[in-house]
């Protein structure tokens, strides 16, 4: 025997009361991505990542896990690699973000690495191959690209699940003599 519906019950798919989680505090962050400064209102919970595909429309940088185990979503700070999952928005005002689009030079040309991850064909699928090229590019910047040990230690934290890995070195050692002596380009 059920009993008759009370008009204080929630009903199906209702909420039983707020929670936080309904709560939302926006308030103004100033994002100076790629060398665009964009000011925006977000719930202070936004993750980098989200700010950057969702309020940006900058779409490079990809959400794998979400969780900060897969790289997919690697962005530079300053020059220092991050995983946009994890970074709140609100936290990277006052940085330099640089995502995959805003590598490239002003003219249009790649990066040396971009251009070595063409060259040596590392990537297939293409999906986590914005964050393995800005995570490069770090790498090369902090000096942890001598030796091939080095590079797969510093790279680690950006998985591939086509298994890219060998090309992936390569690029890296090829783009890292280049982007160690900038203007060599064409040399």
């Amino acid at each position: 025997m059920s009993l008759p519906p009370s008009e204080h019950a929630p009903q199906p798919g209702q909420s039983l009361g707020r929670h936080t989680s309904d709560v939302r505090a926006l308030v103004p962050v100033r994002l100076r991505v790629n060398g665009v400064e964009h000011a925006l209102e977000l719930d202070i919970r936004t993750t980098l990542l989200d700010a950057l595909r969702e309020h940006i429309g900058l779409t490079g940088s990809k959400k794998g896990c979400d969780q900060g185990q897969c790289g997919a979503c690697t962005v530079l700070l300053d020059g220092r690699r991050v995983l946009g999952c994890l970074t709140l928005a609100v936290m990277a005002q006052g940085f330099e973000i640089t995502t995959i689009e805003g590598l490239a030079g002003a003219d249009g040309a790649l990066h040396p690495m971009q251009q070595a991850f063409i060259d040596h064909d590392a990537f297939q699928c293409g999906y986590c191959t914005p964050g393995q090229i800005l995570s490069a590019v770090a790498c090369v910047a902090e000096g942890h690209a001598n030796t091939d040990a080095d590079i797969r230690e510093y790279m680690s934290g950006n998985l591939c699940r086509c298994a890219a890995y060998p090309n992936i070195l390569a690029a890296v050692k090829q783009a890292r003599s280049v982007q160690a002596h900038p203007g060599m380009e064409g040399a």
